[in-house]
C-alpha cells in the first residue's frame, strides 16, 4: 500500500495558479523545425520536453517541444507490444506552464491506470528536472490514437503527437497497399498567443490557423509552405486522420477524392464512403484513398467549425501524385455526394452495446446535463470540476472509497465492479461552444444514441472514445460501457478550454479493487512526483 497522507499534500501548486504575461515574439530566435517523416519513436522511447521558438505558420513564438520538434514524434508499435516511455521536464519558459503530464490518448491502461497521465486525476505532474517513465502494455488494442500534455492548457502550446499501433494481422489490410510514417495526418489549431493568456478568456478562443501536419498559413502572414502528401498512381493509401487540437472541429476533404472509412478512434467498422469527415478534438479515422484521378496536384481541405475560408492557403495541404509539378494545386472543391452519418459507423469486432437494449435500462443510469455559470465557468450537474489538490487516484490508494471522501466534491461518481453503465447528455446547447466532443478515458464506449437523431442502436452502435453530444437543444446523445478497467478516469470536454473551466468529472470506477490492483505495481518514480511541492 502506499503510504502517503493525504493531508502532506494539501498545498500542492493547483494547475490553474499561473502567472500571465505575453510569451510571443515575431521575430525572436529562429524557429525549431517542424515534425518529418523521420522523426519517428518506437514503445520504448524517450520524450524531452522543452522549450524552443517555432514558426509552423510563420508566426515565431516559444513553445512546448518534444525533442524539439512540432507535431510530437509518432510513436510507433506493433500490438501488444509494451510500452515504457520516458517523460522528461526540460521545460525553463515562465511564461507557460513549467509542469507536465502526458496522456496517451485511447490507450486502455489496464492495469496501469497510474500511467494515465492525466494530472491530479491520476498522478501529479512533472516538476522542471523531474522524470517519469509510462510503462504500459495496450493489450489487444491496434489503431490510431495520440499523446499530449494533460496539465492546463499545455498542449495547446505544442506537447501533441501522433501514436499508432499496428496490427500485423488487421481484418481490414486488403483494402489499402500503403500505410505506413507518411500516411499519417495531423490536424491541429495554432495560437500566436501562450495557453496561459487564452486560458484567461471566458469567451470564444479563435486560433490564428490550422496546422495540417505542422504546418499552415495565418490571415495576412507569410506565403509558408504547406505539408504535402505525395502518392502514387493507382496505389490505394490508409490515410490514418488525427484531430490533435485544442478547439475547433475540423471538416475533412479531398478534392475529387472520395474516402472509404475503415476504423475510428481505434475501432475497425464496416467500410463506409464518404465524401467529407466531420472530426471533432481527440477524434480519429482511417480512411482508404485511392490514388485513381489524373497526375497533378488537389487540394486536401480542413476547414474548421471557426474558420471556413481557404484564401491564402489556409486550411489546406496538398496531395500531390508522383509526376506531377511542384506548385499549388488548382482543383476546386467537391464533389460531395456522400454524406457522413456517425450511426453509419458499425464495428466488426464484438458489435453490440452492454445490458438491456432499453434506455435507462442500465445497472447505472447517468444524466449528466451541461450548464455554464453567471461566472462563465462550465458545469456537469451544476458542479463545475476544479482540480483536487491531491490526485483521486492516491487518495484512493490512501483509502477513501466513498464518493463523499473524494476530491474534488461533486465531481467524482463511483461506479461498481462489472456493470453496465449508461450516461445521457441531455440539451448539450445550454453550454456555449457546442458540439462539445465528450471523451472518457479508460474505455471506448457505444454510442447507442448518436446526436442528430432520437433512434437507438444497441445492435451494432458506433464505438469510440470521443463523442459529439450535439449541436441542437433535443439532442441527448447516450452512450453504454462496462466497468471491467478499475481506477479513476477523466471524462471531460476535450475542447481544452472548456476542461481548464470546468467541464468535466471523474468516473472512479471500482476503487476497492483498483487500490489493491495497482498499490502493488506502482512504480517508485510515480510516488516521487507527489513528493514535490
Amino acid at each position: 500500500m502506499v503510504s502517503v497522507s493525504i493531508l502532506a499534500f494539501a498545498l500542492l501548486t493547483i494547475p490553474n495558479a499561473l502567472s500571465i504575461s505575453t510569451t510571443s515574439s515575431s521575430t525572436t530566435s529562429s524557429p525549431a523545425p517542424t515534425a518529418t517523416p523521420a522523426s519517428v519513436l518506437g514503445p520504448v522511447s524517450q520524450l524531452n520536453i522543452g522549450n524552443n521558438y517555432i514558426a509552423p505558420d510563420g508566426y515565431n513564438r516559444s513553445a512546448v517541444l518534444v525533442n524539439g520538434i512540432f507535431p510530437a514524434p509518432l510513436i510507433k508499435a506493433n500490438k501488444n507490444d509494451p510500452f515504457a516511455v520516458k517523460i522528461i521536464n526540460e521545460l525553463t519558459d515562465n511564461t507557460m506552464p513549467l509542469e507536465t503530464s502526458v496522456h496517451w490518448h485511447g490507450i486502455f491502461q489496464h492495469k496501469s491506470n497510474w500511467a494515465d497521465g492525466a494530472s491530479y486525476v491520476t498522478q501529479c505532474p512533472l516538476h522542471p528536472d523531474e522524470a517519469f517513465t509510462a510503462q504500459f502494455t495496450a493489450t489487444d488494442q491496434s489503431g490510431t490514437y495520440w499523446y499530449h500534455s494533460h496539465y492546463s492548457n499545455q498542449y495547446c502550446d505544442g506537447l501533441r503527437g501522433p501514436l499508432v499501433i499496428y496490427d500485423p494481422e488487421d481484418p481490414l489490410a486488403h483494402l489499402y497497399d500503403i500505410d505506413d510514417e507518411n500516411t499519417v495526418i495531423t490536424l491541429s489549431d495554432w495560437y500566436h498567443l501562450s495557453s496561459v493568456e487564452l486560458s484567461t478568456i471566458f469567451v470564444q478562443v479563435f486560433p490564428n490557423s490550422t496546422l495540417i501536419n505542422g504546418r499552415g498559413r495565418y490571415p495576412g502572414g507569410p506565403s509558408t509552405p504547406l505539408s504535402v502528401i505525395n502518392v502514387k498512381p493507382g496505389l490505394r493509401y490508409r490515410f490514418r486522420l488525427i484531430g490533435l487540437a485544442c478547439d475547433p472541429s475540423f471538416n475533412f476533404t479531398i478534392d475529387s477524392h472520395r474516402m472509404t472509412i475503415i476504423e475510428v478512434d481505434g475501432n475497425e467498422v464496416d467500410p463506409v464512403a464518404v465524401d467529407s469527415i466531420p472530426i471533432l478534438v481527440g477524434q480519429r479515422y482511417s480512411v482508404v484513398v485511392t490514388a485513381n484521378q489524373s497526375v497533378g496536384n488537389y487540394w486536401i481541405r480542413a476547414s474548421t467549425d471557426l474558420s471556413s475560408t481557404f484564401d491564402g492557403g489556409q486550411n489546406l495541404a496538398i496531395l500531390r501524385y508522383e509526376g506531377a509539378p511542384d506548385e499549388d494545386p488548382t482543383s476546386t472543391a467537391g464533389p460531395y455526394e456522400l454524406s457522413f452519418n456517425e450511426g453509419n459507423l458499425h464495428p466488426i469486432v464484438n458489435p453490440g452495446a452492454p445490458g438491456i437494449p432499453e434506455i435507462g435500462k442500465a445497472d447505472v443510469n447517468i444524466q449528466l446535463a451541461v450548464a455554464i455559470n453567471s461566472s462563465g465557468y462550465f458545469m456537469f450537474n451544476q458542479v463545475s470540476y476544479a482540480s483536487p489538490p491531491v490526485p483521486v487516484l492516491l487518495q484512493i490508494l490512501s483509502g477513501a472509497q466513498p464518493a463523499s471522501q473524494l476530491l474534488p466534491n461533486g465531481s467524482v461518481y463511483v461506479l461498481p465492479l462489472n456493470q453496465t453503465i449508461e450516461i445521457s447528455f441531455p440539451n448539450p446547447t445550454r453550454a456555449p461552444g457546442f458540439p462539445h466532443p465528450i471523451h472518457l478515458h479508460g474505455h471506448t464506449f457505444d454510442v447507442v444514441r448518436v446526436s442528430g437523431s432520437n433512434a437507438t442502436n444497441f445492435v451494432n452502435p458506433v464505438r469510440r472514445d470521443v463523442v459529439s453530444i450535439g449541436s441542437s437543444a433535443t439532442d441527448n446523445v447516450t452512450i453504454r460501457f462496462s466497468t471491467d478497467n478499475p481506477g479513476p478516469w477523466f471524462l471531460h470536454c476535450h475542447i481544452n478550454w472548456h476542461l481548464n473551466h470546468g467541464l468535466a468529472a471523474v468516473m472512479a470506477e471500482a476503487p476497492a479493487q483498483a487500490a489493491q490492483e495497482l498499490a502493488p505495481v506502482i512504480p517508485a518514480d510515480w510516488n516521487q512526483l507527489c513528493t514535490e511541492a
